[in-house]
């Protein structure tokens, strides 16, 4: 069995303000055709048009945090899907208050939508369970910043083993048993003997993750809600030079976001929210891979495939 797509599609990078060439934070993330948007600041729509992504495939909204460069996209990609004849309930997991924004914008300017939004509200005390289906996992896990964050860890589940069909033949195993394997259940040969699944089928591909952490201070408890993970996002808004600026602000450095990636041992590292007094990103990538070699940069655009 061919493994599921799994993408990630960079929309925004630049930090608090944009600039000419960066857009504030967003992502766009593909399991299995399931569509979420991570956070939305201004210009998503525009990005997601600019980026041919299918627009109306997205169902679930992530929004970390309520800094504006993190969601004020968001009443207008509500409108547009609105205008454009959407139908199909929307569900946005984000802080409490965000349903009080969402509701005061749409209370002042008479809009009624067509159709329904469902908001599940996300709290900074533990990771927890946002949305499971049969394909994917998503929970929400504490940041620690000047106001109440969480990232969003996005877990695959295990796709079914795959049927050896060389081994059905071995033990003499008929094809009508194929659905029982598929189920994960043992199977019986032509003669009524049980033949364990385990010896009929070969392991699946291995279940591939997410981590996306925005605005964040560094700090090592965070690894553990995100350990091993396949691909990191840890915002970097500064560079070493400015650690005490970092501090202050309850940001990292891409020093800080190249340890975390070490202790999470993570497999690749994404930095990303770049302040706008940083023009050469590549400074960046020079500050961090010493720490941890494979990572990259979360540019508008980008693509990264698992």
């Amino acid at each position: 069995m061919s493994q599921q797509s799994f993408e990630l599609l960079i929309l925004g990078s630049s930090a608090a303000t944009p600039t000419a060439k960066r857009n504030p934070t967003s992502q766009l993330l593909n399991v299995a055709e399931r569509f979420f948007l991570i956070d939305c600041g201004e210009g998503t729509q525009m990005q997601l048009r600019r980026y041919k992504a299918r627009f109306q495939s997205v169902n679930h909204i992530f929004i970390s945090h309520l800094h504006g460069d993190h969601f004020l996209g968001l009443p207008g990609f509500i409108a547009s899907m609105h205008l454009l004849g959407r139908q199909n309930e929307l569900t946005i997991y984000g802080p409490k208050e965000l349903e009080e924004l969402m509701a005061i914008i749409h209370k002042f300017s008479e809009t009624q939508l067509n159709y329904s939004i469902k908001f599940v509200h996300t709290q900074t005390a533990s990771k927890q369970l946002l949305f499971e289906d049969e394909k994917v996992e998503v929970y929400s896990v504490p940041l620690k910043h000047r106001i109440a964050t969480t990232g969003f860890l996005f877990k695959e589940k295990p796709l079914p083993r795959n049927i050896d069909k060389y081994k059905l033949e071995k033990y003499n195993v008929s094809f009508a048993e194929i659905h029982k394997l598929k189920k994960g259940l043992d199977a019986v040969d032509n003669d009524g003997n049980v033949i364990k699944n385990e010896q009929l089928t070969i392991e699946g591909p291995k279940p591939r993750s997410y981590a996306f952490c925005s605005d964040t201070k560094y700090f090592e408890e965070l690894a553990k809600n995100i350990q091993e993970v396949d691909l990191l996002y840890h915002e970097s808004t500064f560079l070493e030079s400015k650690i005490d600026r970092a501090a202050q602000t309850f940001h990292s450095t891409a020093s800080q976001a190249a340890q975390m990636a070490v202790l999470a041992k993570a497999d690749k590292l994404l930095l990303g929210h770049f302040s706008a007094r940083y023009d050469n990103l590549d400074l960046f990538l020079e500050e961090a891979r010493p720490i941890f070699s494979n990572t990259e940069l979360a540019r508008e655009g980008s693509v990264f495939s698992l």
